[in-house]
Protein backbone atom coordinates (compact mmCIF):
# COMPACT_ATOMS: atom_id res chain seq x y z
CA UNK A 1 0.00 0.00 0.00
CA UNK A 2 1.53 3.18 -0.90
CA UNK A 3 2.32 5.70 1.88
CA UNK A 4 0.53 8.73 2.06
CA UNK A 5 2.22 10.70 4.66
CA UNK A 6 5.88 10.85 6.21
CA UNK A 7 6.19 12.27 9.42
CA UNK A 8 10.22 13.51 9.42
CA UNK A 9 11.95 13.77 12.97
CA UNK A 10 15.01 15.38 13.17
CA UNK A 11 16.93 15.08 16.54
CA UNK A 12 20.24 16.19 17.78
CA UNK A 13 21.02 14.76 21.33
CA UNK A 14 17.69 14.08 21.69
CA UNK A 15 17.60 10.97 23.87
CA UNK A 16 15.88 12.71 26.84
CA UNK A 17 13.33 14.15 24.76
CA UNK A 18 12.38 11.68 22.36
CA UNK A 19 10.12 9.30 24.28
CA UNK A 20 7.69 12.28 25.43
CA UNK A 21 7.48 13.39 22.32
CA UNK A 22 5.97 9.77 21.01
CA UNK A 23 3.71 10.07 23.76
CA UNK A 24 2.06 13.62 22.11
CA UNK A 25 2.09 12.14 19.02
CA UNK A 26 0.88 8.84 19.84
CA UNK A 27 -2.71 9.43 19.62
CA UNK A 28 -2.00 11.13 16.17
CA UNK A 29 -1.02 7.88 15.21
CA UNK A 30 -3.36 5.94 16.88
CA UNK A 31 -6.08 7.81 14.39
CA UNK A 32 -3.84 7.30 11.38
CA UNK A 33 -3.55 4.46 9.25
CA UNK A 34 -0.17 3.19 10.27
CA UNK A 35 0.02 1.25 7.19
CA UNK A 36 0.14 4.76 4.94
CA UNK A 37 1.87 6.61 7.50
CA UNK A 38 5.87 6.44 7.76
CA UNK A 39 7.93 8.25 10.53
CA UNK A 40 11.54 8.65 9.19
CA UNK A 41 14.00 9.45 12.59
CA UNK A 42 17.11 11.38 11.15
CA UNK A 43 20.19 11.29 14.28
CA UNK A 44 22.27 14.08 13.02
CA UNK A 45 25.41 12.68 14.94
CA UNK A 46 24.04 12.89 17.83
CA UNK A 47 26.35 12.24 20.75
CA UNK A 48 23.94 10.65 23.15
CA UNK A 49 21.89 7.31 22.88
CA UNK A 50 19.33 9.61 20.42
CA UNK A 51 19.52 6.43 17.97
CA UNK A 52 18.88 3.44 20.27
CA UNK A 53 16.09 5.38 22.06
CA UNK A 54 14.57 6.57 18.40
CA UNK A 55 14.18 2.40 18.02
CA UNK A 56 13.08 2.03 21.32
CA UNK A 57 10.16 4.73 20.67
CA UNK A 58 9.27 4.69 16.81
CA UNK A 59 10.53 0.73 16.16
CA UNK A 60 7.10 -0.91 16.50
CA UNK A 61 5.82 0.80 14.08
CA UNK A 62 5.13 -0.62 10.78
CA UNK A 63 6.37 1.70 8.81
CA UNK A 64 9.66 3.44 10.14
CA UNK A 65 13.13 4.46 8.91
CA UNK A 66 16.19 5.64 10.84
CA UNK A 67 18.69 7.56 9.51
CA UNK A 68 22.16 8.49 11.13
CA UNK A 69 24.67 11.04 9.81
CA UNK A 70 28.27 10.78 9.95
CA UNK A 71 28.63 14.34 12.46
CA UNK A 72 26.02 16.54 13.27
CA UNK A 73 25.54 18.65 10.05
CA UNK A 74 23.07 20.86 11.61
CA UNK A 75 18.85 20.70 11.42
CA UNK A 76 18.16 22.27 7.68
CA UNK A 77 20.43 19.30 6.35
CA UNK A 78 18.69 16.60 8.29
CA UNK A 79 15.32 17.99 7.09
CA UNK A 80 16.84 17.19 3.78
CA UNK A 81 18.01 14.21 4.39
CA UNK A 82 14.22 12.90 5.52
CA UNK A 83 12.35 14.84 2.40
CA UNK A 84 15.30 12.93 0.43
CA UNK A 85 13.95 9.35 1.80
CA UNK A 86 10.50 10.58 1.84
CA UNK A 87 8.11 8.41 0.22
CA UNK A 88 4.64 10.04 1.75
CA UNK A 89 2.87 12.20 -1.16
CA UNK A 90 2.54 14.39 2.12
CA UNK A 91 5.56 15.44 4.00
CA UNK A 92 5.19 16.67 8.13
CA UNK A 93 8.80 18.06 9.93
CA UNK A 94 8.49 17.75 13.46
CA UNK A 95 10.63 18.90 16.48
CA UNK A 96 11.70 15.45 18.20
CA UNK A 97 9.82 16.72 21.22
CA UNK A 98 6.95 17.58 19.22
CA UNK A 99 6.41 21.00 21.34
CA UNK A 100 3.46 22.16 18.65
CA UNK A 101 0.31 20.29 19.47
CA UNK A 102 0.57 17.10 16.85
CA UNK A 103 -3.27 17.04 16.98
CA UNK A 104 -2.81 20.00 14.71
CA UNK A 105 -1.39 17.57 11.83
CA UNK A 106 -4.45 16.68 10.28
CA UNK A 107 -5.82 20.12 9.47
CA UNK A 108 -1.93 20.53 7.84
CA UNK A 109 -2.48 17.69 5.57
CA UNK A 110 -5.90 19.14 4.84
CA UNK A 111 -4.11 22.50 4.38
CA UNK A 112 -1.71 20.42 1.22
CA UNK A 113 -5.07 19.08 -0.88
CA UNK A 114 -4.62 22.97 -2.27
CA UNK A 115 -1.23 24.58 -1.16
CA UNK A 116 2.19 23.04 -1.73
CA UNK A 117 3.37 24.67 1.92
CA UNK A 118 1.67 24.45 4.86
CA UNK A 119 3.55 25.18 7.98
CA UNK A 120 2.26 25.88 11.33
CA UNK A 121 2.09 29.36 12.93
CA UNK A 122 2.30 30.24 16.40
CA UNK A 123 1.40 33.96 16.00
CA UNK A 124 -1.73 35.45 17.81
CA UNK A 125 -2.14 39.08 17.16
CA UNK A 126 0.64 39.33 14.85
CA UNK A 127 3.43 38.42 17.10
CA UNK A 128 4.35 34.93 18.91
CA UNK A 129 3.70 35.24 22.93
CA UNK A 130 6.85 33.29 24.19
CA UNK A 131 6.78 33.17 28.15
CA UNK A 132 9.70 35.72 27.88
CA UNK A 133 8.95 38.98 27.24
CA UNK A 134 12.34 39.29 25.70
CA UNK A 135 12.38 36.68 23.81
CA UNK A 136 8.90 38.01 22.47
CA UNK A 137 10.42 41.12 21.55
CA UNK A 138 13.68 39.51 19.78
CA UNK A 139 10.83 37.78 17.62
CA UNK A 140 9.50 40.98 16.39
CA UNK A 141 13.06 42.27 15.44
CA UNK A 142 13.72 38.72 14.04
CA UNK A 143 10.66 38.86 12.15
CA UNK A 144 11.62 42.19 10.59
CA UNK A 145 14.78 40.97 9.23
CA UNK A 146 13.30 37.75 7.73
CA UNK A 147 10.93 40.51 5.64
CA UNK A 148 14.02 42.25 4.68
CA UNK A 149 16.62 39.53 3.79
CA UNK A 150 13.86 37.15 3.04
CA UNK A 151 10.87 39.18 1.31
CA UNK A 152 8.74 36.71 2.89
CA UNK A 153 5.42 37.97 4.66
CA UNK A 154 5.49 34.57 6.31
CA UNK A 155 5.31 35.60 10.36
CA UNK A 156 6.77 32.06 12.07
CA UNK A 157 9.14 31.12 9.62
CA UNK A 158 10.81 28.61 12.71
CA UNK A 159 7.70 27.08 13.92
CA UNK A 160 9.24 23.47 14.37
CA UNK A 161 6.16 22.11 12.45
CA UNK A 162 5.71 22.49 8.63
CA UNK A 163 3.74 20.34 5.92
CA UNK A 164 4.49 19.87 2.33
CA UNK A 165 3.35 18.31 -0.46
CA UNK A 166 6.33 15.68 -1.69
CA UNK A 167 7.43 17.45 -5.08
CA UNK A 168 7.75 20.69 -4.09
CA UNK A 169 9.47 19.56 -0.79
CA UNK A 170 11.99 17.66 -2.69
CA UNK A 171 12.19 20.60 -4.95
CA UNK A 172 13.16 23.17 -1.98
CA UNK A 173 15.43 20.24 -0.69
CA UNK A 174 17.85 19.51 -3.47
CA UNK A 175 18.10 23.42 -3.59
CA UNK A 176 18.64 24.70 -0.20
CA UNK A 177 21.94 25.54 1.20
CA UNK A 178 21.51 25.82 4.35
CA UNK A 179 22.08 23.47 6.69
CA UNK A 180 21.75 25.39 10.00
CA UNK A 181 18.59 26.90 11.60
CA UNK A 182 17.76 29.23 9.13
CA UNK A 183 17.26 26.59 6.72
CA UNK A 184 13.42 27.58 7.80
CA UNK A 185 13.88 31.41 6.07
CA UNK A 186 15.88 29.67 2.77
CA UNK A 187 12.60 27.45 2.72
CA UNK A 188 9.98 30.60 2.22
CA UNK A 189 12.84 32.86 0.25
CA UNK A 190 12.87 29.90 -2.09
CA UNK A 191 9.20 29.73 -2.26
CA UNK A 192 8.68 32.92 -2.88
CA UNK A 193 11.31 32.53 -5.95
CA UNK A 194 9.34 29.67 -7.09
CA UNK A 195 6.08 31.26 -6.78
CA UNK A 196 4.90 28.31 -4.50
CA UNK A 197 2.12 28.83 -2.05
CA UNK A 198 2.35 29.07 1.25
CA UNK A 199 -0.93 27.99 3.35
CA UNK A 200 -0.02 28.70 7.44
CA UNK A 201 -2.19 27.06 9.74
CA UNK A 202 -2.77 27.63 12.77
CA UNK A 203 -1.51 25.96 15.77
CA UNK A 204 -0.51 25.56 19.47
CA UNK A 205 2.26 24.78 20.94
CA UNK A 206 4.32 24.05 24.59
CA UNK A 207 7.59 25.28 25.21
CA UNK A 208 9.22 22.11 26.46
CA UNK A 209 12.55 22.70 28.38
CA UNK A 210 15.76 20.52 27.26
CA UNK A 211 16.67 21.63 24.08
CA UNK A 212 20.49 21.52 23.27
CA UNK A 213 20.83 24.81 21.30
CA UNK A 214 22.79 27.13 22.31
CA UNK A 215 21.19 30.68 21.63
CA UNK A 216 23.61 33.18 20.91
CA UNK A 217 25.84 31.04 18.55
CA UNK A 218 22.67 29.94 16.56
CA UNK A 219 21.53 33.92 16.34
CA UNK A 220 25.12 34.96 15.36
CA UNK A 221 24.44 32.06 12.42
CA UNK A 222 20.94 33.11 11.59
CA UNK A 223 21.78 36.45 11.25
CA UNK A 224 25.08 35.52 9.17
CA UNK A 225 22.80 33.70 6.51
CA UNK A 226 19.99 35.84 6.25
CA UNK A 227 22.28 38.41 5.22
CA UNK A 228 23.64 36.26 2.28
CA UNK A 229 20.26 34.79 1.31
CA UNK A 230 19.76 36.87 -1.88
CA UNK A 231 23.59 37.07 -2.95
CA UNK A 232 22.96 33.25 -3.05
CA UNK A 233 23.70 31.55 -6.36
CA UNK A 234 21.07 29.08 -6.79
CA UNK A 235 21.86 26.39 -9.73
CA UNK A 236 21.53 22.77 -9.64
CA UNK A 237 22.51 20.26 -12.30
CA UNK A 238 18.97 19.06 -14.50
CA UNK A 239 18.28 16.92 -16.96
CA UNK A 240 15.74 18.59 -20.05
CA UNK A 241 13.36 15.99 -21.16
CA UNK A 242 10.31 16.45 -23.78
CA UNK A 243 7.59 17.75 -21.35
CA UNK A 244 5.69 14.42 -21.70
CA UNK A 245 8.67 12.24 -20.14
CA UNK A 246 6.96 9.79 -17.32
CA UNK A 247 8.12 9.30 -14.14
CA UNK A 248 8.32 6.12 -13.47
CA UNK A 249 10.52 5.82 -16.48
CA UNK A 250 12.70 8.06 -14.68
CA UNK A 251 12.57 5.99 -11.20
CA UNK A 252 14.12 3.34 -12.56
CA UNK A 253 16.80 4.91 -14.40
CA UNK A 254 17.62 7.04 -11.31
CA UNK A 255 17.51 3.89 -9.34
CA UNK A 256 20.03 2.33 -11.64
CA UNK A 257 22.05 5.44 -11.34
CA UNK A 258 22.01 5.02 -7.41
CA UNK A 259 20.17 8.59 -6.72
CA UNK A 260 17.02 9.63 -4.92
CA UNK A 261 15.33 12.35 -3.80
CA UNK A 262 14.90 13.60 -7.03
CA UNK A 263 12.05 16.00 -8.53
CA UNK A 264 10.75 16.22 -12.08
CA UNK A 265 9.76 20.19 -12.56
CA UNK A 266 7.53 19.74 -15.48
CA UNK A 267 6.38 23.21 -17.74
CA UNK A 268 4.93 22.97 -21.12
CA UNK A 269 8.23 23.34 -23.09
CA UNK A 270 10.41 20.75 -21.61
CA UNK A 271 10.57 18.68 -18.06
CA UNK A 272 13.61 19.39 -16.69
CA UNK A 273 15.03 16.25 -13.42
CA UNK A 274 16.13 18.48 -10.91
CA UNK A 275 19.46 16.51 -9.74
CA UNK A 276 21.44 17.19 -6.62
CA UNK A 277 24.85 19.40 -6.70
CA UNK A 278 26.80 16.72 -6.81
CA UNK A 279 24.27 14.30 -8.35
CA UNK A 280 25.71 15.13 -12.05
CA UNK A 281 28.01 12.21 -13.00
CA UNK A 282 25.38 10.13 -12.05
CA UNK A 283 23.29 12.36 -14.26
CA UNK A 284 24.96 11.39 -17.26
CA UNK A 285 23.31 7.53 -16.39
CA UNK A 286 19.94 9.10 -16.22
CA UNK A 287 20.54 10.90 -19.86
CA UNK A 288 21.76 8.60 -21.77
CA UNK A 289 19.33 6.25 -20.69
CA UNK A 290 16.38 8.58 -21.64
CA UNK A 291 17.88 10.31 -24.29
CA UNK A 292 17.97 13.18 -22.14
CA UNK A 293 20.47 16.29 -22.07
CA UNK A 294 22.29 17.26 -19.27
CA UNK A 295 23.00 20.55 -18.07
CA UNK A 296 22.21 23.32 -15.69
CA UNK A 297 19.35 25.21 -14.82
CA UNK A 298 18.64 28.80 -12.25
CA UNK A 299 16.23 29.20 -9.92
CA UNK A 300 14.30 30.99 -12.49
CA UNK A 301 14.08 28.44 -14.74
CA UNK A 302 12.13 26.02 -12.06
CA UNK A 303 9.65 29.03 -11.44
CA UNK A 304 5.89 28.12 -11.94
CA UNK A 305 6.16 24.50 -12.99
CA UNK A 306 4.62 21.12 -11.87
CA UNK A 307 6.51 19.28 -9.54
CA UNK A 308 6.39 15.85 -9.10
CA UNK A 309 8.81 13.33 -6.91
CA UNK A 310 10.23 10.80 -8.22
Amino acid sequence: MAIELSIIIPAYNEAGRLANGYERLRPVLDALDLTTTEVIVIDDGSSDATLKVAHDVYGHLPEKLFVQQPRNFGKGAAVRLGIAVARGANVIAADADMAIDPSHFPEIVSALSNSPLAPGSRTSNGRIGYESTLRTVAGVVFHRLVRHYAGTDVRDTQCGCKGFQLGPARLLALLGMIDGFAYDVEIFFLAEQLGLDVHPVPVEWEDVSGSSVRVSRVSFDMLRDLRNLSKTHYENPVIEFAPDIDVPSIGRAARQARIQGLVVARGTANALLVLPRDGALGGLGIAAALDGTLRTARLGELRERTYEAV
